[in-house]
């Protein structure tokens, strides 16, 4: 009988393994079953380049609403364009178009003229895409190679980088690729973990959207032999590697900017902010911020030779005062360090002197930059009328905020002086794409007179002009 209980209880006891297992798997690793099944790629559609490549010059025709890249021009979220309807008290903006074949995925648009270029997932494949702005109709879609799946959204994550005639973009399995504009062709591609031992620091996927500056693409792969690499822009071959530099790589995304005279990239890593030479990749300057932990995600914000950084996960919020020396060394002076900004991934944007974004323990916020105090809070609860989580875009003197959970837009004033709404616009279509929460966590974007909201597939263009 003995031998009968011992029996059960070692079994019972390899039950609770197996269940406790499973558990951790899908709560740290994610279900390996693919999210992607409902999205569909279209197979009637006939390739057209038009508009795309000037024939007298060889590079894209652009407009001066151009969204290029992540976070814009000047990587700082901002648009500034007197032509466009922020006013939806008395209008809302209407639907140019619908397009429902982007694929599973959380790329955002990047905007050149008259062509939007993002990324997706469907039918096991990632791919690339590029739609003519003004019709919603497709150009040309180029196929990259297996997806990658992840229970909280399949697909590529970061955001394509358009430069000249090319395109590069980072997949969530850590593959780098240049596209032809004109085509999506294959130029070359490159991969984080085979060719750089990239290690990122959570399950996700690699989320960064690679930075071109120059000849060189500024990218992240993480690790022991260096956390950030530069690659040669036309062949894909490796300038510099960081190895000085060896955190794990967050979900972050580069900056470039000068302090001194000397040209630099900005980069979260698992452990804090790090600047590095643009010449040759070498570390200037380092800070570890407490609390930095599971993932690591918005975009550094740099001005007037500072860097505010904030990261979510109870983590919080720094500012950095960076200072050249006449040697060439860097001296980066943490000014404060707190929690009255905890953002985790919808991003914030500086204006006239103030951050603003959600933050988990207060709500939406708005924060001084050179004390780094709270100026204004809506608070965390959510309120029948009050607007929760999600991210963030500047539009002039107002920002344009996107709730994940339920896609409504709100207009309001980026001002110090507390919450002034100016209209709700709410999506009147969304995905048939499940994932594990259901968010819609694309960043809006703003170009040329459109606003472009992303939810999986379905990718919305509401016209914003007056």
């Amino acid at each position: 009988m003995k031998s009968v209980f011992k029996k059960r209880k070692v079994f019972g006891s390899i039950i609770g393994f197996v269940v406790i297992a499973v558990v951790l798997k899908f709560v740290f690793f994610g279900s390996a079953a693919s999210t992607s099944g409902a999205a569909q790629i279209p197979t009637d559609f006939q390739p057209n380049s038009t508009d795309i490549i000037c024939e007298e010059t060889g590079g894209l025709l652009c407009l001066p609403g151009d969204w290029h890249r992540w976070r814009g021009k000047n990587f700082d979220a901002i648009v500034i364009d007197s032509t466009l309807n922020l006013n939806w008290l008395e209008s809302t903006p209407s639907v140019a178009w619908i397009f429902r074949y982007s694929g599973a995925g959380y790329s955002g648009p990047a905007v050149v003229g008259n062509t939007l270029y993002m990324s997706g997932a469907a039918q096991g494949q990632d791919f690339a895409f590029a739609l003519d702005t003004r019709t919603g109709n497709l150009k040309w879609q180029q196929v990259l190679g297996d997806h990658f799946v992840q229970d909280y959204g399949d697909g590529p994550r970061g955001t394509i980088t358009v430069d000249g005639d090319k395109l590069y973009l980072v997949r969530g399995g850590g593959q780098v690729h240049c596209l032809k504009a004109i085509d999506g062709a294959m130029v070359w591609q490159r991969n984080f973990v085979a060719d750089f031992g990239g290690k990122i620091m959570g399950p996700w996927g690699y989320s960064e959207s690679p930075l071109v500056d120059g000849d060189l693409v500024i990218c992240t792969p993480g690790g022991k032999r260096g956390t950030m690499v530069a690659l040669d822009k036309n062949t894909g071959a490796t300038v510099w590697v960081t190895s000085d530099w060896t955190d794990d790589a967050g979900y972050s995304s580069p900056i470039v900017a000068e302090v001194g005279g000397v040209r630099q990239y900005i980069q979260q890593s698992s452990s804090g902010v790090s600047g590095v030479r643009a010449t040759d990749g070498k570390l200037l300057w380092s800070v570890r911020v407490p609390g930095y932990r599971t993932a690591v995600i918005p975009t550094p914000i740099f001005h007037n030779n500072k860097v505010y950084v904030t990261s979510g996960y109870n983590a919080g919020c720094a500012g950095i005062a960076l200072t050249a020396s006449g040697d060439g060394t860097f001296h980066a002076e943490m000014l404060f360090n707190n929690r009255n900004m905890v953002n985790h991934h919808g991003g914030v944007v500086l204006v006239d002197g103030h951050i603003y974004g959600f933050s988990d323990p207060s709500g939406w916020t708005c924060q001084s930059l050179a004390t780094g105090e709270a100026t204004w809070s809506t608070g965390r609860a959510r309120r029948p009328d009050g607007l929760g989580k999600g991210s963030i875009l500047a539009v002039n003197d107002r920002l344009l905020l996107l709730e994940e959970q339920s896609g409504t837009l709100v207009v309001i004033s980026a001002s110090p002086d507390g919450w002034q709404e100016h209209g709700r616009l709410e999506l009147p279509e969304r995905t048939a794409i499940s994932s594990r929460n259901d968010m819609v966590w694309t960043h809006p974007v703003v170009a040329n007179g459109k606003l472009y909201v992303r939810d999986q597939n379905v990718l919305l263009a509401f016209d914003l002009k007056r």
